[in-house]
């Protein structure tokens, strides 16, 4: 019986693309854990959601579609982490923004005409 993982069959598979998808496999988890951290109901619907993407594309056997499974497992997991922020009810008519450290950067400010660098 042979074990597979987002199309990656273990008996067949290259190693380098079976390491790939358990470790981006374990990346989504660890990702949906600190980004709905305290939320049960959404860690749980996060959950269901990896596995259930990665079950049903356990058969492909096409490399160029596994690796776009691959690449958009990626895509997924840099969108959770960057764009995603906890959000709670405070009041009827308010909402408290709770963002992880990550996601605050400084704000570089934009220029239509930038500033020439002067050379000492």
């Amino acid at each position: 019986m042979a074990f597979c993982l987002q199309g990656i069959s273990l008996l067949t598979a290259p190693a380098h693309r079976l390491k790939r998808a358990l470790r981006l496999f374990k990346l989504l988890h660890r990702t949906r854990q600190e980004v709905f951290k305290n939320d049960t109901r959404a860690l749980e619907a996060a959950r269901q959601k990896i596995n259930e993407e990665f079950k049903n594309n356990q058969s492909e056997t096409s490399e160029e579609k596994i690796n776009e499974l691959l690449k958009i497992a990626s895509d997924v997991e840099v969108i959770l982490r960057t764009s995603v922020i906890q959000a709670v009810h405070t009041d009827s008519d308010k909402i408290l923004l709770l963002p992880r450290k990550d996601l605050l950067q400084d704000n570089i400010p934009y220029f239509d005409k930038p500033t020439k660098k002067h050379e000492s």
